[in-house]
């Protein structure tokens, strides 16, 4: 069973040579692929699973920031090795402003309106970090340079220093 998901046909053709090389690394030429497919199925539908495993594990590990938009909220994480940080911003649903439209983020970022509200918390990971990330990819989490997280951050400190 694997752990994470099968690669769907178009993300098994981006990673075709990783594939390759996986299969020459564990001793199955073109040919022997050839007969396990034809021949049995399950077999390599479990070569397939296995792969699958080890190209989502390597992304995940890779991942330092994720960020989940909505048209009035924006949340964006810190993945970092024991704790999730996450720092958003909510808007009033009846403002003009729609934080899926990058236009629109870069004005409240800028210019933000009085209505908006900035927020943070932590948390330790609930499942094996890469499990609970490719989790939260899968329902709609992107992958992030965290730029948008460490502006929010910075406006977060700026207001309590304010205060």
């Amino acid at each position: 069973m694997p752990k994470y998901r099968l690669l769907s046909h178009e993300e098994l053709q981006e990673f075709e040579k990783e594939f390759i090389d996986y299969l020459v690394v564990n001793g199955i030429t073109g040919e022997d692929w050839g007969k396990i497919k034809e021949d049995n199925p399950k077999e390599a539908i479990k070569i397939m699973d296995l792969f699958s495993d080890v190209i989502f594990e390597a992304v995940m590990r890779k991942i330092d920031f994720l960020e989940i938009r909505t048209p009035n909220e924006v949340q964006t994480f810190q993945c970092n090795e024991k704790k999730l940080t996450m720092v958003g911003m909510k808007i009033d649903p009846n403002t003009e402003i729609d934080f899926t439209k990058p236009e629109d983020l870069e004005i409240a970022m800028s210019n933000p309106p009085g209505d908006i509200e900035v927020y943070t918390a932590a948390r330790d990971y609930k499942l094996e970090r890469e499990l609970e990330l490719f989790a939260m990819t899968e329902n709609g989490a992107r992958i992030t340079d965290g730029q948008l997280f460490k502006a929010l951050s910075l406006a977060l400190a700026d207001s309590a220093d304010k205060k």
